[in-house]
């Protein structure tokens, strides 16, 4: 009987002991934008003009992180909402889908990842894998009737991060299966990729600020695609 409390008890401190392990990790990083949906939830729930503004969540990875630092006034002045976290991968970007997209009501929400799955970030994944994630973002968003937009990744040829992959085809296939599913399932279709890309796969030196990240310039340039694409994402019944 003795024995077995010492086990009981072992086992309790034992689990008290690993619990605040467990606690710490924030895998898909819920908490970069906590504060600032509720904060944002709460003006939206003063604003007496709320219902007609056309919300939409630009949710990402550092090229969407990069986008909203770049050029805030393009995000402010159209009521669009930025979602990125640098280094983020799809499956991080799926798990926090429920808080920092459907939870915040927008009428649209602009997907771009898959980049930082093919370097590896998270471990090994394989383009089917990317997509599954990405698919099963756009079905979460309609099923809750939002709205989608899917977009090419941009351009690279060298990740500086780890310089031993050769991601350039990989990129140009998925961004091949994201644009057949796109165009299967009747949802518009951003391509930043051959606005910035160059002679060799890359990023435009023109447009970057190393080989993976786009410049203000780039961003500039990128603009009035996504722009029309949410139009035709809105204008759809």
């Amino acid at each position: 009987m003795k024995t077995g409390i010492k086990l009981f008890l072992s086992s309790i401190f034992l689990f008290g002991l690993s619990t605040p392990n467990c606690a710490a990790q924030d895998w898909p990083d819920l908490n970069r934008y906590r504060n600032e949906n509720q904060a944002l939830l709460e003006a939206r729930r003063n604003d007496a003009n709320d219902a007609q503004k056309n919300w939409v969540v630009f949710m990402g990875d550092s090229g969407t992180q990069g986008w909203t630092e770049k050029d805030p006034d393009f995000f402010t002045q159209n009521n669009y909402i930025g979602r990125g976290i640098n280094g983020q991968t799809t499956p991080q970007m799926l798990l926090r889908f429920r808080q920092d997209v459907i939870k915040l009501s927008p009428k649209a929400v602009v997907i771009l990842g898959g980049a930082n799955d093919i370097a590896g970030n998270t471990g090994p994944s394989s383009i089917e894998m990317i997509m599954d994630n990405i698919i099963s973002m756009v079905e979460l968003a309609q099923a809750n009737h939002i709205k989608v937009v899917l977009c090419s990744t941009l351009p690279s040829n060298h990740f500086y991060w780890i310089p031993e992959l050769k991601p350039a085809d990989l990129l140009i296939e998925l961004n091949r299966q994201i644009k057949a599913y796109a165009e299967a399932n009747h949802i518009p279709f951003v391509d930043y990729y051959t606005a910035l890309v160059d002679d060799e796969k890359g990023l435009n030196l023109a447009y970057r600020i190393d080989t993976a990240h786009p410049s203000l310039e780039g961003y500039k340039l990128i603009e009035p695609l996504v722009v029309k694409g949410i139009e035709q994402a809105l204008s759809c019944q």
